[in-house]
């Protein structure tokens, strides 16, 4: 009860409820750090993208149109074909047989003519030509021809040539032809033969090597049976002369 200026009033006052006080802090305990286990992930690095030569992109875009080409040529090939029905295939198949047979036969010839040109270019460089007119050249010929007096030289060589073969010469004709017009003749020189066919021919080979100014002006051939390994053979040869 609570009087106020001389009045008298009932009231409950609360009280307030007492007000505990904390404890003074004492020392905080030690807290111990525990090692950090390294990690075992490593970080993952995007690979940088290597930029492509010019060239290379390039190559790759050619060869991606070209697939791409490719791929759109074959199904209507297979369809021209099969419209084509099977005589138009097996024409198709000669026309490519034919293509084929023709390339295997020009590619070898172009190179025997690289390979002939080539040769020419190196005997050009290796021997240039001489500026020699054609009168020179006859009359340089015309002058490494032997004379009518050096003829039995000609005809031992000829003898020599045809022991060397194993080609007996027991008979042998010649005749000397004047030159009708100019500074050169010739002697014809007819030898008959038996032999075997290898051996004439030997003989024949060695006298052109031997005597530059000799030819071949007749050959004949005759075999009696086809068993027999010697056949008979007349040769005449022409050795041209220089006048005197």
């Amino acid at each position: 009860m609570i009087e106020v200026a001389g009045t008298v009033v009932d009231a409950e006052v609360e009280t307030a409820a007492p007000v505990e006080t904390a404890a003074p802090v004492t020392s905080l305990p030690t807290v111990r750090e525990l090692p950090t286990r390294p990690s075992s992930v490593e970080p993952v690095v995007s690979p940088t993208p290597t930029k492509q030569p010019p060239a290379a992109a390039a190559r790759v875009d050619f060869i991606t149109r070209l697939r791409g080409t490719v791929v759109g040529i074959v199904p209507h090939a297979q369809y021209q074909l099969t419209r084509l029905g099977a005589l138009g295939m097996t024409g198709v198949a000669a026309m490519v047989a034919a293509v084929v047979i023709g390339l295997g036969a020009l590619i070898p010839g172009q190179n025997a003519i690289r390979a002939l040109d080539a040769d020419i270019a190196r005997a050009k460089q290796h021997h240039p030509p001489s500026e020699v007119t054609p009168e020179e050249g006859v009359g340089r010929l015309v002058a490494a021809l032997p004379t009518r007096g050096q003829i039995p030289a000609v005809i031992g060589l000829v003898l020599q040539q045809a022991q060397q073969a194993g080609v007996p010469l027991d008979v042998g004709h010649y005749a000397f032809v004047p030159a009708k017009s100019g500074g050169v003749g010739r002697y014809e020189l007819e030898f008959p033969v038996h032999a075997s066919y290898p051996q004439v021919r030997d003989f024949i080979n060695r006298t052109l090597t031997a005597i530059p100014a000799a030819g071949l002006d007749k050959l004949r051939i005759e075999r009696k049976t086809i068993a027999d390994q010697a056949v008979n053979a007349d040769v005449r040869f022409v050795v041209f002369v220089r006048g005197e």
